[in-house]
């Protein structure tokens, strides 16, 4: 029986040194017209015989890092380092060094790298159906809305592609609202209330949302209309709400780009109440705290109030672009045909793993293993770090924890990436933050601290420059 390893010798398309890269069903096709006596099975094992030997022969880290420099947009301050693969909460480089993953892709791989379940619906999936567009009805996107309304205050769901995209539809769907409810009134509102240390997105409407002046400062002018409260003052936000100038407010339960604040029950409550005698809408930005991040499926159940509006998305479909809209029934009576839509908003690949997702982290048992973890991390945290003298304090709920320091964090999450731990920053960059895969043990996390406890020392080092 020949042997796939030569494969190179059949299919010259097999790039010497992107070989890797082959579409692997492409081959298996192309090799069972050429050596028909092959089963597919065995086909399969060896061509991944075939590619983890080829794959000694992939290009460096430095090159893809040149290559990168060439053809990609700079947005991006990137790590040196480049990622090949994943399982669990672990990361492989290029190179093969495993890395503990504290990050989840900015709190977006709740449930890690690979997961079986996850990785059948895709494969399902992709079987039967990936893509049609909003212009016909899918059984996954359906089933998936079902599941998000059942679970939660809403009663109808608009899909998107990613949650600066989920919260454009909130602006909008605002905006429609106070001209929907107020039919007579020549200038209904449209301004809206955001608060300091958020982010809501990088479009030019969530920019105008985001507080940080560097994100907004180059694309001026973004959205006008909105006003940046302290986040937290109930005094400023009623007043201003009462004005009835603004058509909503939007707020994250958890800040986690600004630094892992959280909201106490009675600054959201005031706004709750305030918006209601306004007639404003209560936005929950839970793109990043929200679907099981805090130990309860929905970040603002802690604190027992309701929004009219909810965004989600980075968690939602394991790794996959998605954005969702959560709007009560009164939003979307006036939402019309026309108003918003998406050409690959809500596909039935990406629906069918968001099920897969949304259905392990639902679970009761799940969210209170989110919560039982977050303890004993914040626990560990403390006892190993707390009284370090360059920590302020450490904050959190469930599995989103942050380590405030007098400090740039930077070199920290340097020195931890080279011991083998990938941990973020947050806030102005003082703020380390943990977003550990919602599947992580407790032993993975008493790894992971151990190695930043290790760290720590970096800060007390003597800059050289």
């Amino acid at each position: 029986m020949t042997s796939l390893h030569n494969l190179a010798n059949f299919f010259p398309a097999i790039d010497h040194h992107r070989r890797c890269f082959v579409d692997v069903k492409l081959l298996i096709g192309k090799c069972s017209t050429h050596l028909p006596n092959f089963s597919r099975n065995v086909l399969r094992a060896q061509l991944t015989d075939t590619v983890s030997a080829v794959e000694s022969e992939k290009i460096s880290k430095d090159e893809v890092m040149k290559a990168e420099e060439r053809v990609i947009v700079g947005t991006y301050g990137r790590a040196p380092l480049v990622l090949t693969s994943g399982k669990g909460c672990k990361l492989y480089d290029i190179e093969g060094r495993e890395y503990i993953d504290l990050t989840s892709g900015i709190a977006v791989n709740a449930l890690g790298h690979g997961d079986s379940d996850w990785l059948q619906a895709i494969t399902d999936q992709a079987n039967l159906l990936a893509h049609v567009s909003n212009i016909y009805y899918t059984l996954p996107q359906v089933n998936l809305a079902e599941r998000l309304v059942a679970s939660s205050f809403a009663d109808r769901v608009f899909f998107s592609n990613s949650g600066t995209e989920a919260n454009e539809a909130a602006i909008k769907f605002a905006r429609k609202f106070q001209r929907f409810s107020h039919p007579d009134k020549p200038d209904p509102p449209t301004e809206f209330i955001s608060f300091t240390n958020s982010f809501h997105g990088r479009t030019i409407g969530s920019l105008a949302l985001t507080s940080k002046e560097h994100y907004r400062t180059p694309f001026e002018p973004v959205m006008p209309g909105v006003t940046f409260l302290n986040y937290g003052d109930t005094d400023a936000a009623q007043e201003l709400i009462s004005s009835g100038k603004i058509a909503a407010v939007f707020v994250e339960p958890i800040q986690g780009e600004g630094g892992i604040y959280s909201a106490t029950k009675e600054f959201l409550q005031s706004l709750r109440t305030a918006c209601d005698k306004a007639g404003s809408l209560l936005v929950f930005d839970e793109v990043q705290c929200g679907l099981g991040r805090t130990g309860y499926l929905w970040a603002h159940e802690a604190y027992d109030v309701t929004p009219d509006i909810m965004t989600l998305a980075k968690p939602l479909a394991g790794g996959l672009p998605i954005g969702a809209t959560l709007v009560t029934e009164r939003v979307n009576a006036a939402i019309k045909h026309g108003d918003h839509g998406s050409t690959f908003a809500g596909g039935p690949l990406i629906c069918a793993a968001a099920i897969a997702v949304f259905d392990k982290i639902s679970k009761p048992a799940f969210l209170a293993s989110v919560t039982r973890k977050g303890e004993h991390l914040k626990e560990i945290l403390k006892k190993k770090v707390g009284g370090n003298s360059h920590v302020k304090e450490i904050r959190g709920f469930g599995l989103i924890v942050g380590i405030e320091l007098d400090v740039s964090a930077s070199r920290l999450v340097d020195a931890c990436r080279e011991s083998g731990l990938l941990i973020l920053t947050a806030g102005k960059g003082d703020i380390v933050r943990l977003v550990p895969p919602l599947i992580i043990s407790e032993q993975e996390l008493d790894q992971a601290v151990e190695i930043l406890y290790k760290c720590f020392d970096v800060l007390d080092e003597k800059n050289p420059n």
